[in-house]
């Protein structure tokens, strides 16, 4: 038997008394209304759909969805309707949260929570919606986020790693967009990647092995004496012989991936690029970096929130489907050497092809037309320049962080030889003498950056923040 939409049929319709609170995994998934823009208001819920997965055999041994009735039907827009077609009729009869809130609970309180993208979003928004009515939330035994997990163990062979992506991929029909029908979906893309790496793993001479790569740090000195980047081998030798290659074990990195239930639910909610940054090693794990082509200028906005320096003056951020916009770009040309003029901040720039212009200029004028809007008499500085030359560039900026009191660069550098060969360069401190060599104008450069807007000295603007460089060798 099959749950519906329907609030009247309680969740434990669909599972025996004695699986409440049990070991199944929760695969849940949520869909939400999208904020318009510059609004404070948060994401208000409309759907809410959950399988229950038994973790020995991988199959749903029980089922729940519920349309969610928001506490102002206004809040559905038309963007809203766009991404996942709930209108204010379907959901004018449904339940609210607070009467669902009980179900709710019970299917996701205690037990491991499985889902794509989960960490930066569900977990978020289930949390927001229990504080709005004055209850405790629901707390994992631990969570699978398979979004990082397939993209550490997959690789980029499915794309951006998104839902719908991996669903074509695969062949398994499209991404509909609502709850119940899209944990289903990761369910079965979970399998599929399971499958083939183990396929893979094990049977190496007759399947091609392009999944795990294994890496190792190698210190050394230079001829002075003085600390030299750490290089690491971020390219897997292809002959290398298929012992070398640990098999694939689902369950064990579904271990791996759990969370401590003492752990605080402010994890959740993180918003900085680091969770995407930390999906696996090497150039892989620069997951949720969109490229130009990938990028839908109508889903592209600007919008304000609290700034984390000053609480009374609020920060512009772009989004992309209510995301953090980030980009990436393979292929830069490099235009100018290294800046060092506020080092240890270093900054370069880079020539911008036509797509990418595209992109950098809508986000230039949306958050240009915000911060006039915010009332901000700043100086507006335009992120893509062309007083240099004939092509427009940008200047890409390699922050740095205090670690220890020690400043170290917070951007991933890599260099990639004319052979493929990839090393991870780790710089022990800012040291332009050391980097500055790699970045030769006429040379290309693979950039995974954030857009990051600064309102400082008179001056605002986009700023185009480095998480991840792979240096070209000429």
């Amino acid at each position: 038997m099959e749950m519906d939409a329907s609030p009247s049929m309680p969740f434990q319709a669909q599972l025996p008394v004695e699986l409440a609170g049990g070991p199944e995994i929760a695969f849940f998934d949520l869909e939400t209304t999208m904020p318009l823009r510059g609004s404070w208001k948060r994401y208000a819920l409309l759907e809410f759909g959950a399988i229950l997965v038994c973790p020995k055999k991988l199959v749903e041994v029980g089922s729940y969805s519920t349309l969610i009735r928001p506490s102002d039907l206004s809040v559905i827009t038309d963007a809203s309707i766009r991404c996942n077609g709930i209108c204010p009729e379907l959901v004018a009869s449904a339940p609210s949260f607070h009467e669902v809130a009980d179900e709710v609970f019970r299917i996701l309180h205690g037990r491991v929570w499985a889902g794509h993208n989960i960490l930066k979003f569900d977990c978020v928004r289930i949390q927001e919606a229990f504080e709005e009515i004055g209850r405790p939330s629901p707390q994992p035994r631990g969570t699978i986020d398979t979004l990082p997990l397939l993209t550490q163990k997959f690789g980029k062979r499915a794309g951006n790693m998104k839902m719908d992506s991996l669903a074509a991929y695969f062949g398994l029909g499209r991404q509909m967009h609502r709850s119940l029908g899209d944990v289903r979906m990761n369910l079965e893309i979970l399998k599929y990647c399971a499958t083939v790496l183990f396929l893979e793993s094990n049977y190496s001479d007759m399947f091609p092995v392009n999944s795990l790569i294994n890496e190792s740090t190698i210190p050394r000195n230079n001829a002075g004496g003085s600390a030299s980047p750490v290089e690491t081998n971020a390219t897997a030798d292809p002959s290398a012989p298929a012992s070398n290659m640990e098999p694939f074990d689902l369950m064990h990195n579904i271990e791996q991936m759990r969370i401590d239930q003492n752990e605080s639910m402010e994890n959740f909610r993180s918003t900085t690029s680091v969770a995407t940054l930390a999906a696996g090693e090497g150039c892989s794990q620069c997951v949720g970096f969109s490229q130009p082509e990938e990028v839908s200028t109508q889903c592209v906005r600007a919008s304000l929130a609290p700034s984390p320096y000053q609480q009374s003056v609020p920060r512009i951020v772009l989004l992309h489907k209510d995301t953090p916009l980030q980009l990436c770009q393979m292929g830069m040309k490099i235009h100018f050497r290294l800046s060092t003029k506020f080092a240890p901040k270093l900054s370069f720039m880079v020539y911008v092809e036509s797509s990418l212009h595209n992109i950098l200029d809508l986000c230039d004028n949306l958050a240009e037309s915000l911060h006039v809007e915010s009332g901000s008499s700043s100086q507006w500085r335009h992120v893509i320049n062309t007083n240099y030359a004939k092509s427009a560039s940008v200047r890409l900026h390699i922050p740095t962080v205090i670690n220890d009191h020690v400043a170290m660069y917070s951007t991933e550098i890599y260099h990639k030889e004319p052979s493929g060969n990839t090393r991870r360069l780790v710089f022990r401190e800012p040291d332009a003498e050391e980097l500055e060599p790699l970045i030769i104008p006429g040379n290309m450069v693979d950039a995974y950056f954030n857009l990051e807007t600064y309102d400082f000295q008179e001056y605002a603007g986009i700023r185009l923040v480095a998480k991840t460089l792979v240096l070209h060798a000429n």
